[in-house]
């Protein structure tokens, strides 16, 4: 790493959350400037820096210096001081009391405000209670500092620093020094990482009991971030020597003592004699409670028709003037019958159209009807198709961002006879059990989705095991409608989903010339770079000017990973400097956001009625008050500077993001330097969110790789045997 040292001069932009931070730095006796980024708490102009890590080129603005540890001196100088207060970084300081500060103290003012800080009243317009602000904020700045400096040192990301401080507030120091381990327990995922970073830098025993405890925590963590819901006790065993260098016994003693403390739950593991399956609480208790609901519906029998069911068909589908086929007509009729069923199929097999019947047949027979999916856009998508409400179902369950809980729950359940869910390959096994001890016994709840698709981002794969127990009625949609056959978008998905001639390439239904325009174009290219360019004129010249689509609105490019030249990260850039070439915008970590951008809401935020994978454009930026309007569809969002963390630029985001959704255009680059993502669910999945054009551009050694990667990353998951069992 590469050590500089110089002034700071100006802070560009400082994310209040994360410390994130851009700034100038002037260096060397000619004070030449330069552009640092990083994680830096507690840094303000006038300070002298001390800053380690590495020069890096940014494909926008050039090259700027990555932080990876730095140090910080208090300015010495009058000058150096006054610049420093007057920065802000002290709150109840302004550029006028600064002045004052300065010309009365001298240089050992920041001496006086640390030690003496009652002396602050001296200062004409600083009363008791002005001084007592100050020395709070004096001290809370200088925890921050402290604990991103402790952390470094121990060779830690200061970005931490913003979880940790959030969790414990000015005594995270003493927790940290002390009793680093409580970490594991307070904060999920990171906490055992820098608990035992601290603890080994301490030279403390690796078989300390609260370092063995929270190991076993973290690779059960892991395990669920993979989309896992339990893992085997031999691998977390081996783990834990392997990884973390404690000692075997040791390890399956604490795992027991965990399962003894109830905080773990280990049960046998299918018919392994010599390996048990190991579930954190949490997972457990919801497997049990899935299978145990279903098996409460299914035992409710249904109450007879008012009316014939034939009868009841022919005069819905009448009315909706709609035509089904003889499998759909079968599901409609039969799915009277029970109190719990799934609905699955590809795409033109005639999913949604079948809601809309399910829907309006039970709206005759008197019954209170809510329908549901699992992100804002699938919702969205969902009324649509049926013309009538339909929500998430975090809102479905009218979920309280405060408390962290459902208010909608097995003690005040919901309000309706049936419930509708679309998009069930993305519910996770946590929501389901929300949703289903939400679902009242004498309640109809119908799960519809395509199996084939990529499962939930959370853990489980709860249509698949739903489906494969066998337990649950199931209807599986497989005949294509005339107008759908006649797609090449679906013939070729179908043909990606049941592709069985290993090691060979599909030979997709697409424009045979040039000249011919089709739905579906699959363009031979290798080199990434040329890729890059070749989206860049797709959607800026080719597809708008040949077919009419408008670049931002229409065209969707979704990629397999963040990172690369095909990723998400470069992509955006790139598209954004050719879409969106000519506003100013305001630089937010590490990011240049504009006017007219397009851009993806990535988290759901119930206060500003927003929600995960939500698509607008950016209305205005406001670089004086530093906040960002975005517009929804015709409703607008206002984001602080310190909230745009919930924000990304969408002209190019992953396959899991677009799930649930779909685009007028999709582009989809499939090379072999995503070798790892290359898996038929995942090109089925992102085939299919294209209505009208669909273009995959790479080559044929990647797109086999897909197309014969029919198995993809196993999920451990217990409920399809519970659900047997049951």
């Amino acid at each position: 790493m590469i050590m500089i040292e110089g002034n700071l001069e100006r802070i560009t932009f400082q994310n209040e959350e994360n410390h994130y931070t851009i700034a100038r730095l002037a260096t060397g006796k000619s004070n030449s400037m330069i552009t640092i980024v990083g994680f830096m708490a507690g840094v303000s102009p006038g300070q002298t820096l001390r800053v380690s890590g590495n020069w890096e080129t940014h494909p926008r603005y050039g090259q700027q210096f990555k932080i990876e540890t730095f140090e910080v001196s208090l300015p010495e100088t009058i000058e150096g001081i006054q610049k420093y207060l007057e920065s802000g970084v002290i709150q109840n300081i302004g550029p006028l009391i600064a002045r004052r500060l300065v010309q009365y103290f001298g240089p050992k003012t920041l001496e006086i405000i640390e030690q003496y800080p009652e002396r602050l009243t001296e200062i004409h317009g600083i009363g008791k209670a002005k001084a007592q602000r100050i020395e709070n904020s004096w001290k809370g700045h200088h925890i921050v500092r402290e604990l991103m400096q402790f952390l470094q040192a121990r060779g830690i990301k200061g970005s931490y620093s913003a979880i940790i401080l959030k969790e414990y507030g000015e005594g995270a120091l003493d927790i940290l020094k002390n009793d680093p381990f409580q970490l594991a327990e307070d904060i999920p995922g990171i906490g055992f990482v820098i608990a035992d970073a601290i603890s080994q830098h301490n030279g403390a025993s690796k078989s300390d009991p609260k370092r063995v405890r929270g190991c076993i925590q973290y690779l059960i963590g892991q395990a669920e971030n993979d989309g896992h819901t339990f893992f085997p006790d031999t691998k977390i065993i081996d783990q834990c020597h392997q990884t973390f260098q404690i000692d075997l016994e040791t390890a399956a003693c604490a795992l027991k003592e965990l399962a003894d403390k109830g905080t773990l739950v280990i049960e046998d593991y299918q018919d392994a004699q010599d390996e048990k399956a190991v579930y954190s609480k949490e997972l457990y208790q919801a497997e049990q409670g899935i299978a145990n609901r279903f098996k409460a519906l299914l035992s409710v029998p249904m109450p007879p028709l008012s009316m014939n069911p034939e009868q009841i068909t022919q005069e819905i589908l009448k009315k909706l003037a709609i035509k089904l086929s003889a499998g759909q007509l079968d599901v409609l009729e039969q799915i009277l019958n029970h109190r719990a069923a799934v609905i699955t199929g590809g795409p033109g097999t005639g999913k949604t159209t079948l809601i809309r019947s399910v829907n309006a047949i039970f709206e005759r027979l008197g019954k209170l009807v809510v329908l549901a999916a699992p992100t804002g856009r699938a919702a969205k998508r969902l009324s649509e198709v049926v013309q009538r409400d339909a929500k998430t179902i975090h809102r479905l369950l009218k979920y309280n961002l405060k408390e962290e809980r459902f208010e909608i729950n097995q003690n005040n359940p919901i309000d309706a006879d049936v419930i509708i869910i679309d998009e069930a390959s993305m519910v996770d096994t946590l929501l389901l059990f929300h949703l289903i001890r939400a679902v009242p016994v004498t309640s109809v709840l119908i799960l519809v989705g395509d199996v084939f698709q990529l499962p939930s981002v959370g853990p489980g794969n709860v249509l698949k095991d739903i489906i494969q127990s066998n337990v649950i009625p199931v209807y599986y949609l497989k005949t294509i409608f005339r107008q759908a056959q006649e797609s090449p978008i679906i013939i070729n998905a179908h043909m990606v989903r049941d592709w069985n001639q290993k090691g060979e390439v599909p030979d997709f239904h697409t424009a045979r010339t040039d000249d011919e325009l089709s739905e579906f174009y699959f363009i031979q290219q290798s080199d990434p770079n040329t890729v890059v360019e070749t989206i860049k004129t797709l959607c800026s010249d080719s597809i708008p000017n040949r077919f009419g689509y408008d670049p931002i609105r229409d065209i969707q490019v979704l990629t397999p990973m963040h990172k690369g030249l095909i990723g998400t990260i470069n992509l955006n850039q790139e598209l954004q400097n050719i879409l969106n070439p000519g506003n100013t915008g305001m630089e937010i970590m590490g990011f240049t956001y504009k006017k007219d951008d397009k851009v993806m809401h990535l988290k759901n935020n119930y206060e500003k009625d927003v929600f995960n994978g939500d698509i607008g454009t950016i209305s205005l930026i406001d670089n004086q008050t530093r906040q960002v309007t975005v517009n929804y569809e015709g409703r607008t969002v206002v984001y602080e500077a310190e909230e745009m963390h919930e924000l990304s630029l969408a002209y190019a985001i992953s396959v899991h993001k677009s799930q649930g959704s779909e685009y007028p255009v999709v582009i989809v680059p499939l090379l072999t330097q995503h070798y790892i993502m290359l898996q038929r669910n995942l090109l089925y999945t992102a085939m299919t969110r294209g209505k009208n054009l669909v273009i995959l551009i790479g080559t044929r050694k990647a797109l086999s790789t897909a197309v014969n990667n029919d198995k993809p990353r196993e999920r451990l998951s217990g409920l399809a045997r519970r659900l047997l069992l049951n």
